[in-house]
């Protein structure tokens, strides 16, 4: 029989009771009075008995629905608890969180803090730069550097941070190497180039444009690629932030090309749109806030 009873019909014979009016139980319910009459309508027919007397002032209880009231209060009340527990379990970070992020100094700060602010979760971290597709159905978010346009992976990506891009190059080099102010001439020069990462080959640029520039060196990190640069092996596409100081020392210079880089974005990749753990929109949230506090 209960598969046969809907528990809103039951909540307004509760409040019907309570109340000794269809009205008032209306109001209370925040429902139109039509709505709380035909859930009273349909529970006493499903049951086949009358349980509240009509008269023209007021409701009274019949031996039945005064039977059901008492039985259907504690029941009602209990399962409101169970809800708001079952509610309030969901918003507890707890569980395992597996993280894959690239290996960068404020990213390590960042995940201990979200540790320690919440101690029930059990955390795991692996520091790649350049994870490979089969590797990211192990993990709740992966954070990885793209450029330029992403590929349908089937993941959510949202955008955690974004750095504007040039391509930099030492004075000793353009010595050598004079009048790079196009894309062109950018592909016959020799260039300091990631293994894959960031879809290091071929360079991007806006307008969805890319080049497939003369790889000189290859490295895995842009710290090594910015070292690279100033000993003069090649130009390098790096973010802003990560050469403005040796720009202005005059140790690198920033190439004027008709074209600009695409930004550096950091993303967050987790999957399912709907119903998304907590530890996940909270981690992501956390790291949101704590780089932009960096800013």
């Amino acid at each position: 029989m209960l598969e046969e009873i809907e528990i809103k019909w039951l909540v307004s014979f509760k409040a019907i009771y309570e109340n000794c009016s269809i009205k008032l139980a209306a109001e209370k319910l925040h429902l139109p009075t039509s709505n709380v009459s035909r859930h009273l309508a349909l529970l006493e027919a499903q049951l086949n008995v009358r349980l509240l007397e009509r008269t023209t002032r007021k409701m009274h209880p019949t031996i039945a629905g005064k039977m059901l009231f008492d039985s259907l209060t504690p029941n009602l009340l209990a399962i409101e608890e169970a809800l708001v527990s079952a509610k309030q379990g969901g918003e507890v970070v707890a569980g395992h969180l597996k993280v894959m992020t690239p290996d960068l100094p404020f990213m390590a700060d960042i995940v201990a803090e979200f540790a320690v602010n919440h101690p029930q979760l059990r955390f795991s971290c692996d520091t790649q730069l350049n994870p490979k597709e089969g590797l990211l159905d192990g993990f709740d978010v992966v954070l990885t550097f793209n450029r330029g346009q992403l590929d349908d992976s089937g993941w959510v990506a949202k955008e955690m941070c974004r750095w504007a891009s040039c391509v930099v190059a030492a004075p000793s080099l353009l010595d050598k190497h004079t009048n790079i102010d196009t894309l062109e001439a950018l592909s016959k020069q020799p260039c300091i180039t990631t293994h894959s990462v960031m879809q290091g080959m071929p360079w991007r640029f806006k307008e969805n444009i890319t080049l497939n520039v003369q790889s000189r060196f290859k490295v895995n990190s842009g710290h090594m690629a910015k070292s690279a640069a100033l000993k003069g092996i090649g130009f390098a596409l790096l973010p802003l932030h990560a050469c403005a100081a040796e720009i202005a020392s005059g140790e690198l210079v920033k190439i004027n090309l008709n074209n600009e880089p695409e930004d550096l974005v950091l993303n967050a990749f987790y999957s399912g749109k709907k119903h998304v753990p907590v530890k996940v929109k909270r981690f992501i949230e956390h790291v949101q806030l704590a780089i932009k506090q960096l800013e």
